[in-house]
């Protein structure tokens, strides 16, 4: 990889509208059925060509990208960004160009590189409250859809209420199926595990009685709905039976219930206190059938940025979360290497797929996630047989809580481009 004068091993760098050609490496674009060795022209901050170089064109910048992986630049669901003043540097570490941020996090301006942020309105003008957002002026005003984050709506008159108004204008809902009594007080998933440690557990029902609910609110409202960080076996089963039905949802699970159950809490290490909680292995099967299948459209990191005086605490009082933004790709690829997926089918799950349910929920005719010509250039190279321990040198974030600390994963990013723009380079 040519580095360029950025000093030092890791850099983000603006290039105003660089002529850039991605030259030699294996693009893999699932949106245009793109799995092959090809060059990428791009220029004016779009994609001009992705195969032959055209005629005359001349780069201000040729990265090359022999044995490396040219794909678009990721789609993170859910982020949690707008208080943490590495989050930028994170994401585009990660490869990831375009977020979700949901409603609980304000956003933070900044001048530094960063991948695009787009929020969630939230649909009650207090999390818990009764009052409903004007959501209209909120989309007007960039929101892309409308949740409450984490927080169960309690009032399931409100939640009619706001998904009767969502559909009105045709805005999407985006929710977390949560029931806010079963699981309150809750800090891990009911089962032998957490009767053996002792905690507060939070029933299945917690999460399938609060889908239930949003499933029949759909039917009678049609509204637009994706359902988010799903964790349970049941909750996925119901919505492959509502897909069959024909409802219009999508849904997203995190890349931590994609990996581990409750067992890997271990002796209350607290990295793993998540929420949604980790469940059992029947869970975590039935979440990768999921994703293998189609019932789940998206792998999301659920980034929370976390300090370590939110984890020193006991594990019942510890703030739940993880940062992985610059997870999100490895942990996607090493599923695909544990079941056997085609490395064009594990990128859909983190380009294209959610490219698709962001779009479709803003209204928008183009989708990001895709390298077709004429799109907006927003490009991750990665180097997909590089190793890395997760461990605090490693990690460009400031949050260092994470569950995967002191494990080795596959797939590097060594090049974020964002609108054309090369905004993130690591030596190789």
């Amino acid at each position: 990889m040519d580095r360029g004068a950025h000093g030092g091993d890791e850099s983000r760098c603006g290039s105003f509208a660089m002529r850039l050609h991605i030259q030699h490496g294996h693009v893999i674009d699932p949106a245009n059925g793109v799995d092959r060795f090809a060059d990428v022209c791009i220029a004016e901050g779009m994609i001009v060509s992705v195969g032959a170089v055209p005629e005359g064109f001349v780069a201000d910048r040729v990265l090359d990208a022999s044995s490396m992986l040219v794909m678009p630049g990721l789609v993170d669901l859910s982020a949690r960004v707008g208080q943490s003043g590495d989050a930028s540097s994170a994401a585009l570490a990660g490869g990831v160009t375009s977020l979700v941020q949901p409603p609980e996090t304000p956003l933070s301006p900044t001048h530094a590189p960063q991948a695009k942020v787009y929020p969630l309105g939230a649909l009650t003008v207090e999390l818990k409250g009764q009052a409903l957002t004007e959501m209209v002026r909120l989309s007007q005003a960039g929101c892309v859809g409308f949740s409450q984050g984490n927080v169960p709506v309690q009032d399931t008159a409100v939640l009619l209420r706001a998904m009767q108004y969502a559909k009105s204008f045709d805005l999407a809902v985006w929710l977390r199926p949560q029931d806010a009594w079963l699981s309150r007080g809750g800090v891990v998933a009911n089962g032998a595990y957490a009767s053996r440690l002792g905690l507060a557990a939070i029933p299945v029902e917690a999460e399938t009685i609060a889908l239930q609910t949003l499933l029949s609110l759909q039917r009678r409202t049609e509204v637009r709905l994706h359902l988010c960080r799903l964790s349970s076996a049941e909750a996925i089963n119901m919505v492959r039976a509502a897909k069959k039905e024909g409802l219009p949802i999508t849904c997203d699970v995190a890349a931590n219930q994609v990996h581990l159950t409750d067992i890997d809490i271990g002796y209350y290490d607290r990295h793993f206190r998540l929420d949604p909680p980790l469940r059992g292995q029947r869970d975590r099967d039935a979440i990768r059938l999921g994703l293998l299948d189609g019932t789940i459209d998206a792998v999301c990191s659920d980034h929370t940025p976390l300090t370590d005086l939110d984890k020193n605490l006991s594990f019942a009082d510890a703030v739940p979360g993880a940062m992985g933004l610059e997870l999100l790709l490895s942990l996607t690829l090493k599923w695909a290497q544990e079941a056997r997926v085609p490395l064009r089918d594990a990128v859909r799950l983190v380009t294209q797929a959610p490219g698709q349910v962001l779009g479709q929920s803003a209204g928008w005719t183009a989708f990001p996630g895709h390298l077709a010509v004429g799109a907006p250039a927003d490009v991750c190279v990665v180097d997909p047989e590089h190793y890395w321990l997760v461990c605090r040198e490693n990690i460009v974030s400031a949050s260092q809580c994470t569950p995967f600390l002191g494990r080795e994963l596959p797939g590097r990013v060594v090049a974020t481009v964002l609108s054309g723009d090369l905004v993130w380079e690591r030596s190789r």
